[in-house]
């Protein structure tokens, strides 16, 4: 993978704040010609630096109310049981981001239900019910203080 040059930070920072910007429109800015733009953008997805072209969309408009960051400590943390509970929180609709971190706890969630019955039940199904869940702590997110994806250069 080749480290950004100043004309690819120029190109990820504008992409960050509106990834609809035509190559026409980027090239303008950036002062490259449109097909030098195009062909740093597909270098910099095949490098895997630009990750995923995505909308964001607000929880609100599919009716998911509470976000919910949850602390998970695992009764066994040998590699296949790791594995196990990584591969289930992937297939969990509610669990917006998952981490295995270090410290205190072994993961951190972050989930998005309707209302509190709805985690009710998340939680039951995938972390009361759950042999290798030792214990867990819920946090319910109050304020949305800082909420971003943006990598400054």
């Amino acid at each position: 993978m080749q480290e950004p040059d100043e004309y690819d930070k120029k190109l990820l920072s504008l992409l960050q704040q509106n990834n609809r910007l035509t190559a026409e429109e980027l090239s303008e800015r950036v002062h490259l010609s449109a097909s030098a733009v195009q062909r740093r953008l597909k270098r910099l997805r095949d490098d895997k630096i630009i990750q995923a072209d995505v909308s964001i969309v607000s929880p609100l408009a599919a009716g998911l109310r509470i976000t919910c960051i949850v602390d998970i400590i695992l009764q066994d943390g040998g590699s296949g049981e790791l594995a196990k509970f990584k591969a289930l929180m992937r297939g969990c609709d509610e669990v917006m981001q998952c981490y295995f971190v270090t410290g205190t706890y072994d993961f951190v969630l972050l989930v998005n239900v309707r209302d509190m019955e709805h985690y009710e039940a998340f939680s039951t199904k995938y972390l009361m019910d759950n042999p290798n869940v030792k214990h867990f702590h819920t946090h319910v997110v109050m304020d949305k203080v800082k909420v971003g994806y943006t990598i400054k250069f």
